[in-house]
This record gives C-alpha cells, structure tokens and sequence, in this order.
C-alpha cells in the first residue's frame, strides 16, 4: 500500500467533493472514509485508477452520510446527479483548500491543524508533537475546527500568514523522513509565490529550498542520521542553494523581516559554509537574537543555545541552555551534545541515553543510542 500516493491525492479528492457541493467538513469525513476502504481493499486488489477510485467511493459515502440525516435532507437532490464512475478532473485545489481551512473564522492553531490534518494527511499525533501538547486535546481542537468551517463557502478567502504555518509544519514534517511531503510543500509555496507578492512568502521558499538541498546527505546508506557537521556537502544540491539565497536576498532587500525570512538567512549561512568548521556562528547566533524577538519561541531559543555552544563555547551554550524549558523535546540532547563539547564524557552519555527514550522518531532514538554508546566505550576504555 503506498501511503504518500494516498496522502498526495487526499487534497485533490476533497476538492473535488467540495466542487460538487458538499460542505467541507462532510467532504472530509467521507475522504477518510474512502482512505481507510482504500487501506482494507488496494493491496488485494489495486485499482487502475486510484483517484478516480477515491473520488467515487468518497463521494458514494458523503451521499450515504448525507441520506441518514435527516437535517440534510435538501442534499438529496444532489444524488440523483451523481457522475458515472470514470476520468476525474485533473483540477489542482490543494492550495485553495489551504486557504479554506485558514478562514477568518478559526484561529491560528486551530486553522494549521486542520489543514494538516484534512489537506496534509498528517495524523493527530504528528500535528499534536508539532504543537507540543497531548493527542486528546489536538483531537478536540481539529474537531471543533471543522464543525466551525463546515458551512464556509468555498470561495472566501484565508489568511496567507496561516496558510504559510502551513506550508512551513508539512515541510517540516516531510523533511524529517517522507521527502515527497517536502516536495509537495515547495510545489505548493512556489504557487504561492508566483501568486502572492510578499517577502515571507519568499522567505518560506528559500528556506524550504535550502533545507531540501541538503537531503540527499542526510541518510546513510544504513538508514541513520548523518548531522550536519558531518554530511558530505559535496552531495548537496548547489542550483537549489543557489536559488535559495537569490530569493533570500531579494526578499530581504525589501526591509520587511519575517520569521521565514530570518530562518532562511541562518539556513543560507550553513550552505555557505565549505565546511562546517568555516561556519560563522557568530552570525547565526545574531540572527537567532532577530528570530528570537520576531517569535519568542522556545524551539528558537533551544537552537540559539547550540548557536551560542559554537560561537562562544560549550559553557556558554549550557548558560544559555539553562534558560529554556527543560520539559522541551531535543533540550536533553542538546544538554547531551554541549557536555560532551565541553569534556564532560560521562554527563553526554546518561543524557543521551535519557534523550533517545524521548525521541519524537525511530531515526533520532537510533542516532541518540549511538551516542550514548560511542562515549559509553570511550569511558570504559
């Protein structure tokens, strides 16, 4: 069963059914439905067609849904027009979706975790580990998300600074294992950009593109991480560098700072770097203190505690470690990574130990259990 073809074809699905009427909350429940007969049925019996299979039984469920309420009895007109199984429309709606699920009417958070969820095809869990808090109360809020924009037409218009959170968190979310999700997110934000005039719009596009750049030297032939000091960057993709910070640059002219823009910046100094002993820290730690200011996020301020550790030395990183929540996912590993930088052998293994019992995935556990063994064999050496 492949997954990522099932994820990559749940936005043009939904939007699909949203085109031919169906509310939007109603559309994304039969597009579940539709998903899980598409889990229990392909792998016996692959369809020749997989999205116009997906259209037909989503569709077949929300006038199921539709017929067995009786508050929604006017949409049983709709089924005596239902369209003969067959080609689908190869319409793109993913980025319009986006912005239906960034309406006015939701918050933020509750806007991005829906988008996630419907759009994205990311779980409860995933989009919960990405907020920091537990999977009951992210059920709750995508819940009432949905009820919220269910009766939202189609049409009206979403707020470009949650569609590009959006963007940002299934990048994000693919650069971490599933490749073609980061893609898909570059897709997307690249239509975005060709659409939109805005500096962080381009600012999310530089960042994503020099991030990816560097994907092929993240894996070992193994399956584990490779960090980033230790990557061959001669594996790293140069025309996506290169046309990172060409956008980077031009949005930056323009003197209007974003978050996106800021990381992008910190990003563009790492891929300038010939080798990560050449990387200007100093300056990564400068333009941490701007994402800091801009966001005042916890997540910035662990990372600039790894800044300051490079810049200033490993002291200075735990100084400035000490002031970020410990309860934080990656705080132990960087508490782990800055004692061993600064000699403390023993220290590094028992929080790397601790911190890979805290991995958010199977490749960081692995990566930290390495760790952790490496200086254990040190020490007893």
């Amino acid at each position: 069963m492949d997954e990522v073809l099932l994820r990559t074809l749940t936005p043009h699905v939904l939007g699909i059914l949203v085109r031919r009427g169906a509310d939007f909350a109603s559309a994304e429940d039969a597009v579940q439905d539709a998903l899980v007969e598409a889990l229990r049925v392909w792998p016996a019996d692959p369809p020749r067609d997989p999205k116009g299979w997906l259209v037909t039984v989503a569709w077949r469920k929300f006038l199921d849904a539709a017929r067995s309420d009786s508050a929604r009895r006017r949409r049983e007109d709709v089924a005596d027009v239902e369209p003969a199984p067959g080609p689908v429309s190869t319409v793109d709606d993913t980025l319009q979706l986006y912005f239906l699920c960034a309406h006015p009417s939701l918050t933020p958070s509750s806007a991005v975790a829906l988008t996630l969820r419907a759009v994205g095809g990311l779980t409860t869990r995933q989009i919960a580990q990405a907020y920091l808090v537990p999977e009951a109360t992210m059920a709750q809020r995508i819940s009432r998300a949905k009820r919220t924009v269910g009766k939202v037409r189609f049409d009206q218009p979403g707020d470009v600074a949650t569609v590009l959170r959006v963007l940002y968190l299934v990048f994000n979310e693919g650069y971490s294992g599933d490749v073609d999700l980061a893609a898909e997110a570059i897709r997307l934000t690249r239509q975005l950009a060709a659409a939109i005039d805005h500096p962080e719009v381009a600012g999310l596009l530089a960042l994503m593109l020099l991030h990816h750049a560097r994907r092929a030297s993240r894996i070992a032939a193994d399956g584990s991480l490779v960090p980033l000091a230790e990557q061959d960057r001669g594996r790293w993709d140069t025309a996506a560098i290169a046309e990172g910070v060409e956008i980077l640059q031009a949005a930056l002219a323009r003197d209007r700072l974003g978050e996106f823009q800021a990381q992008a910046a910190i990003a563009a100094l790492h891929a300038d770097a010939p080798t990560a002993g050449e990387t200007d820290w100093v300056q990564i730690v400068e333009w941490y203190d701007e994402l800091a200011k801009l966001t005042d996020s916890p997540v910035v301020r662990l990372n600039r505690a790894v800044a300051v550790g490079e810049a200033d030395g490993p002291r200075a990183g735990l100084a400035a470690l000490a002031e970020v929540d410990a309860t934080l996912p990656r705080h132990t590993a960087v508490a782990a990574y800055l004692h061993e930088r600064d000699g403390d052998l023993a220290t590094a293994a028992r929080l790397y130990s601790e911190a890979a019992g805290k991995a958010p995935n199977l490749a960081e556990r692995d990566h930290l259990t390495r760790q952790a063994a490496r200086l254990n064999t040190r020490l007893r050496g």
